[in-house]
C-alpha cells in the first residue's frame, strides 16, 4: 500500500490566518470568540461567534474573481494556495492530471442565498447576479481551485455536515493509495455567519448563550457548557505519495496512515447511545492504520461544548481505548476557535499535525469545573510538552455521520 505524506499546511481561523497565526494562539490558550458584528444580532438569543478577523482576500484571489465566490470559497481558495506555498510543490503540466482537489463545504454559501434573495424580493429576478450560482455551490471551491492553480486530476466536494473536512482528508487519502493521483489538496471551508445559520441552530437550541462573556461561552467537557459557538474559515492539506514526497526533498510534517468512518444510524442531531459509532469511528481508523490502541498519545476530540455530544465522544474514547485511555491527553480546541462546521476537520486536521510535528498539545480552556461524566485527561487551560507518536482527529456530524483520521509521526 501507498503511503501517504502531510507535506503542506494552511488554514483560515478567528484565531489567525496562517498555520503559525493559529498555533501560537492555541498555545497561549486565546479565544477567538467575540460578539457578532456581521450582522445585526440584537433579536438573536445567541450574539457571538468565531469571526475571521483582518482576512485580506487580495492577497490569494485577483479582485474580479471575488464576486464571483461567496465568502466560504474565498476562505478556502487563500487556505488551499497556501498550503501549496508550505509544501512547495509545483503543479506541471508533467503532473496536474494525477493532482486532485476535495475542500468540501458543510453548508455552502448561506449569506450568498440570504443576499440575493434580498435582492429578488426588492429588485425583481433580473437583478439576481448572474454569478449566484457558482457563488454558492459547495464544490466550487474546489472548482475555481483547480482552474486557478491548474489541477485536472479528480475534483469534487464532500458535504457530510461537521464531518466534511475529515472525510475530504480522508477521501484525498484514498485516491494516492490506490493510485489515481500522486497529490491532492483537501480539507474543509465553511462561512455561514448568517441571519439563517443562527436562526436555525438557535431554534435548535444548539448554540451557547453566554453573551455577555463571549470568550467562556465554548467549554468543552465543562459542567457549564451550553452549546457550542458558531466559527468560520478554512484548513487544507497538501497529501502526497510519500516516496515521490522524498524524492522532490519535501518537508514531511507527518504521515496520515489511517482513516475511519462510520454511522451511527439513531438519530439526525443526537449521538449514538455510549458513543457507540464514533466508538467504531476510532477502531477503524486504528485497524485501517494497524496501528497499536498504546501507540496514540493525543487526540484532538470534537468536543464541540454540548452536553450531550462531549460526554458521548468520552465513552467512546474509554470503550475503544479502555486502560489505556487515562493515559491519553484529549483537548478540544473548539474552545478557542468555536465549532468551524464543515472546516472543523480540516483545521482540526492541521492541528492535529502541528502537535505530532512539534510535540505540543493545545489546551481546552474554559474547562473550570469539569464534568465527572467526563473523566479524561483534557489538558485544562494550558498548553503541554508530549512527544507523540500518532494521534487521531475526531469529527462527528448531524445525520450520525463521523470521520476519524489518524497520524503518525514521520521518522
Amino acid at each position: 500500500m501507498r503511503k501517504v505524506a502531510v507535506t503542506g499546511l494552511g488554514v483560515i481561523t478567528p484565531v489567525g490566518n496562517s498555520s503559525q497565526q493559529m498555533w501560537n494562539a492555541l498555545l497561549e490558550g486565546r479565544s477567538g470568540i467575540s460578539k457578532v458584528t456581521r450582522i445585526d444580532v440584537t433579536q438573536y438569543d445567541c450574539k457571538i461567534a468565531g469571526e475571521v478577523k483582518g482576512f485580506t482576500p487580495d492577497t490569494w484571489i485577483i479582485k474580479k474573481e471575488q464576486k464571483k465566490m461567496d465568502l466560504f470559497i474565498q476562505y478556502g481558495i487563500a487556505a488551499a494556495k497556501m498550503a501549496l506555498q508550505d509544501s512547495g510543490f509545483q503543479i506541471t503540466d508533467n503532473n496536474r492530471t494525477k493532482v486532485g482537489i476535495i475542500i468540501g463545504a458543510g453548508m455552502g454559501g448561506l449569506p450568498g442565498i440570504e443576499a440575493q434573495y434580498d435582492i429578488l424580493k426588492a429588485k425583481g429576478p433580473t437583478r439576481v447576479s448572474p454569478f449566484f450560482i457558482p457563488m454558492v455551490i459547495p464544490n466550487l471551491t474546489s472548482g475555481f481551485l483547480a482552474i486557478d492553480v491548474g489541477a485536472q486530476g479528480p475534483n469534487l466536494c464532500v458535504t457530510s455536515a461537521c464531518s466534511t473536512g475529515a472525510h475530504s482528508i480522508g477521501e484525498g487519502m484514498r485516491y494516492i493509495r490506490d493510485g489515481i493521483c500522486d497529490a491532492m489538496i483537501v480539507g474543509g471551508s465553511e462561512s455561514t455567519i448568517c441571519q439563517m445559520a443562527l436562526s436555525g441552530f438557535a431554534s435548535m437550541r444548539a448554540l451557547s448563550t453566554r453573551n455577555d462573556e463571549p470568550e467562556k461561552a465554548s467549554r468543552p467537557f465543562d459542567t457549564g457548557r451550553d452549546g457550542f459557538v458558531m466559527g468560520e474559515g478554512a484548513g487544507v492539506l497538501i497529501l502526497e505519495e510519500m516516496e515521490s514526497a522524498k524524492k522532490r526533498g519535501a518537508k514531511i510534517y507527518a504521515e496520515l496512515a489511517g482513516y475511519g468512518l462510520t454511522c451511527d444510524a439513531y438519530h439526525i442531531t443526537n449521538p449514538s447511545e455510549g458513543g457507540a459509532g464514533a466508538a467504531r469511528c476510532m477502531d477503524v481508523a486504528l485497524n485501517d492504520a494497524k496501528v497499536n490502541l498504546n501507540e496514540i498519545d493525543y487526540i484532538n476530540a470534537h468536543g464541540t461544548s454540548t452536553p450531550a455530544g462531549d460526554i458521548a465522544e468520552t465513552m467512546a474514547i474509554k470503550s475503544v481505548f479502555k486502560d489505556h485511555a487515562k493515559k491519553l491527553s484529549v483537548s478540544s480546541t473548539k474552545s478557542m476557535t468555536g465549532h468551524l462546521l464543515g472546516a472543523a476537520g480540516g483545521v482540526e486536521a492541521v492541528i492535529s499535525v502541528l502537535s505530532l510535528h512539534t510535540g505540543k498539545i493545545p489546551p481546552t480552556i474554559n474547562l473550570d469545573n469539569q464534568d465527572p461524566q467526563c473523566d479524561l485527561d483534557f489538558v485544562p487551560h494550558i498548553a503541554r510538552d508530549k512527544k507523540l507518536r500518532s494521534v487521531l482527529s475526531n469529527s462527528f456530524g448531524f445525520g450520525g455521520t463521523n470521520a476519524t483520521l489518524l497520524f503518525k509521526r514521520h521518522l
